[in-house]
This record gives structure tokens, C-alpha cells and sequence, in this order.
């Protein structure tokens, strides 16, 4: 089975093969019963200054040998957003 490093390092190269977006870094990494779960923040739109970039999280689910299963946004924010709760 993948390390979690291993899995997060798969799961990013896999979203960036999926969007041709960029990945700006793994945000959560969880093991599954048959791999790995990861959450990918990537640079969906880049604009001046970066602080107004639009950044997307896209929910990835990678097999134990770091085959692609499933990959889905779950959401955009810009960069300098705060979180709210």
C-alpha cells in the first residue's frame, strides 16, 4: 500500500493530468478501505495581484496502488478568503 506522502504526491499529479490546472498543495489526506482519500487545492484562475486568485479543493480518491478512482470539486474560494464558521 502507498504512504500517505506517496498517495498525496500521486492524487496532486493526477488532478493536475485531469485539469492541466496547477496544484498549489495537499490540504487533507485520509486512508480508505481501499487506498486513500486526498484533498487538493489547486489555481483555477490566476490573476494580479495573487491575493485574487480563484482557488478550487477537489476531493480525490486514489486504489492502493495509486490508480485513480475518483476525483470531484467540491469548492472555489479566492485566495485571500477567510473561512467563516
Amino acid at each position: 500500500m502507498l504512504s500517505a506522502s506517496d498517495a498525496a504526491e500521486v492524487a496532486a499529479h493526477h488532478v493536475t493530468e485531469m485539469t492541466g490546472r496547477s496544484v498549489e498543495g495537499v490540504v487533507g489526506v485520509e486512508r480508505s478501505d481501499d487506498g486513500w482519500k486526498v484533498t487538493v487545492e489547486v489555481v483555477e484562475t490566476q490573476r494580479i495581484p495573487d491575493s485574487a486568485d480563484i482557488l478550487a479543493t477537489y476531493d480525490v480518491e486514489v486504489d492502493k496502488d495509486g490508480e485513480l478512482v475518483s476525483y470531484r470539486r467540491v469548492g472555489r474560494y479566492l485566495r485571500g478568503q477567510v473561512e467563516r464558521k
